[in-house]
């Protein structure tokens, strides 16, 4: 069973799930981004979350410095929660892990479809190199960058090589691999 932190990882994809890895952060980061969202009422309503839970995730997008709370023009005794450019900047992840979604967990096809507001036309998320443009995921190596302590490195073990016929590193026979 998985603790509430990754403060052992030095990783840059653990450290974004301390942030925004519950369950409903996604989804209320989705409906301010793509869906205007901005009120607590509307949140609550359109996800179904109990108010106690929405109220945490809320919070903890505002410490994050993922949304800023600001004061309801129309209604001065109301809040809105909107995205900081912070939070925007989860556009790119949401939308590679709504293709992932479509593809995997949506049997009767995408239920939503994002477009080019300008032009229509469809929107997507790849890998792609800086000099080569875009390319698989196979392609794509890693090497230490400059956050990644020494020590860090020392005690890591060494990436085994592909059994044969079995992309990335294989486990023993009857066990998953560890990776």
């Amino acid at each position: 069973m998985l603790g509430k932190t990754y403060d052992d990882q030095i990783c840059s994809i653990a450290r974004a799930l301390d942030v925004v890895g519950e369950r409903w952060s996604l989804l209320i980061i989705r409906d301010s981004l793509f869906a205007g969202v901005t009120r607590f009422g509307d949140f609550q309503h359109n996800l179904g979350v109990a108010t106690n839970v929405l109220a945490a995730r809320l919070e903890g997008l505002l410490t994050a410095g993922i949304m800023e709370r600001r004061r309801c023009p129309e209604r001065p005794e109301h809040h809105e929660y909107v995205l900081t450019e912070k939070g925007r900047d989860l556009a790119p992840a949401l939308i590679a892990l709504t293709a992932w979604g479509d593809r995997w967990s949506s049997p009767d096809g995408p239920p939503i479809l994002y477009e080019h507001a300008a032009c229509g036309g469809a929107v997507r998320q790849q890998i792609a190199c800086a000099s080569c443009g875009p390319i698989g995921a196979a392609e794509v190596a890693v090497r230490p960058g400059p956050g990644m302590p020494a020590d860090h490195l020392a005690n890591r073990r060494p990436r085994r090589p592909a059994r044969a016929g079995r992309p990335g590193r294989a486990g023993r026979p009857g066990r998953p691999g560890r990776h």
